[in-house]
């Protein structure tokens, strides 16, 4: 087994409903194309940009409803970098997890983030 790290990212409106609803359709991805269960998991950081403030991301990831057991996951959550021309009320997530030295991580990208990392974007 090997550590990764699998990064994602998706956009949503300010409101507690479509931060749940994306944060965990974006995890529930995650764990699903990578194939992870929770004792893979080392840890999941989140950064939120500056205008989504209804609902935090770990908070939002555990009250989802997905069907992943994430009480023992350490989840950590921080303010995106404000940076000149930054994609607006975007979640971004770093899950760290072990997998087999042979898999090669499947990052996800969703709901207009795609545009963050073409390059990891399914066609």
């Amino acid at each position: 087994m090997r550590l990764f790290g699998i990064r994602g990212a998706t956009c949503t409106e300010n409101t507690t409903e479509d931060i749940r609803k994306n944060v965990g359709a974006m995890c529930s991805d995650i764990f699903k194309e990578n194939n992870l269960s929770p004792s893979d998991i080392v840890s999941i950081q989140f950064t939120v940009t500056d205008d989504l403030t209804e609902c935090n991301p770990a908070a939002a990831l555990r009250r989802s409803g997905i069907d992943f057991d994430v009480s023992a996951c350490a989840l950590f959550c921080s303010q995106e970098p404000k940076m000149k021309n930054s994609l607006a009320k975007a979640i971004r997530v770093l899950v760290t997890a072990y997998m087999a030295d042979d898999k090669t991580p499947v990052h996800i990208y969703r709901n207009g983030a795609e545009i963050l990392r073409p390059d990891f974007v399914k066609r």
